[in-house]
């Protein structure tokens, strides 16, 4: 007899398991990010460490070998559904202003402290508002909020996590932050999937919905964040808040946007 041929799984099944997802997968991992402690699979949220990691591993959720940012079991699953689908989807990028300056003013070891201080808080206002983490890049924060893991209101969840990062990170505090942050927040379409093969295989979105946000972020000014309006919209903010059109490196069209302002850096950037 012929060998049986592997299942395909296309945009139909990404699309079906990205935007309805599955009830229990989002109450467990309500679960699974109060149990202690990071770092934690950058998907499902359970502990790798801690009582939590060994509660977790009792159940078969572990460090995945071949991929440090995920648990043994979201990386078989996306290991083994390879594929993707376009979802409408919401993205947070926030990075930390100044970097270079601040990395002039303070020894090696002690800027990676800073870095390591900013993704624990950052990794845990995230998943406090079930998003998942697509990436870290240098001092950059990639988030992302879609209807499998947030739910519907996966806009005002994203814009909940970049208020609540900025106020973590001492933006309301008298005395400043301890890091300086911008941010930028967007819904769009969104291609989602699973990308790249063997131990570099990891969920991931991709398009210009993720372009314009990373556009947004570096605009953004320390305590600021800012909306795209159809980001705005699905959140359901404040219609009075002040709007801007930005000009985006490499887009075509003006880029209309929301601005919040968290603290007191912020105040004095818009002063």
């Amino acid at each position: 007899m012929p060998a049986e041929q592997p299942q395909v799984y296309g945009e139909d099944y990404w699309r079906n398991f990205l935007t309805n997802g599955d009830t229990l997968e989002r109450r467990l991992r309500i679960l699974f990010k109060h149990l202690p402690s990071e770092p934690r699979c950058h998907l499902c949220a359970a502990p790798f460490t801690g009582p939590g990691g060994v509660a977790m591993r009792v159940i078969g959720k572990r460090r995945a070998a071949q991929n440090p940012n995920t648990c043994s079991q979201c990386f078989e699953f996306i290991s083994t559904h390879h594929g993707g689908a376009e979802i409408e989807a919401s993205m947070l990028f926030a990075d930390i202003r100044g970097s270079t300056t601040i990395a002039e003013g303070m020894s090696p070891t002690d800027f990676r402290a800073l870095l390591d201080r900013f993704y624990t808080v950052a990794m845990r206002v995230v998943f406090a508002h079930n998003g998942s983490f697509d990436k870290f890049v240098g001092d950059e924060l990639v988030a992302l909020f879609f209807p499998l893991i947030t739910g519907t209101d996966h806009a005002a969840q994203a814009v909940k996590a970049a208020q609540d990062l900025l106020r973590a990170t001492g933006h309301e505090d008298p005395g400043g932050p301890w890091v300086p942050l911008g941010a930028g927040v967007h819904t769009g379409r969104t291609w989602f999937g699973a990308v790249g093969e063997g131990g570099g295989t990891q969920l991931t979105a991709v398009g210009d919905a993720m372009n314009t946000t990373a556009r947004l972020a570096s605009a953004a000014g320390a305590g600021e964040i800012l909306v795209t309006t159809a980001a705005a919209a699905a959140a359901g903010l404040d219609p009075t808040l002040e709007r801007r059109s930005l000009d985006l490196k490499g887009k075509q069209l003006p880029t209309e946007v929301v601005s919040i302002r968290i603290g007191t850096v912020a105040a004095a950037t818009a002063a």
